[in-house]
């Protein structure tokens, strides 16, 4: 997912997140792909780039 997708989304309709990760290095990207691959709705927030700090 690019960045423009994830924005389009963010800007959408309001929508309700099971689980919010603030953080995107390597736990709070473990985190947010176990969420969603145990089918909650993730969004994981991250001030630069994913991972970029890990």
């Amino acid at each position: 997912m690019n960045r423009t997708k994830m924005l389009d989304i963010l800007n959408g309709p309001p929508k309700f997140w099971d689980i919010i990760i603030i953080g995107g290095g390597a736990t709070g990207l473990g985190a947010a792909v176990e969420a969603a691959s145990r089918g909650y709705d993730t969004l994981l927030l991250e001030q630069h780039d994913f991972a970029k700090g890990t």
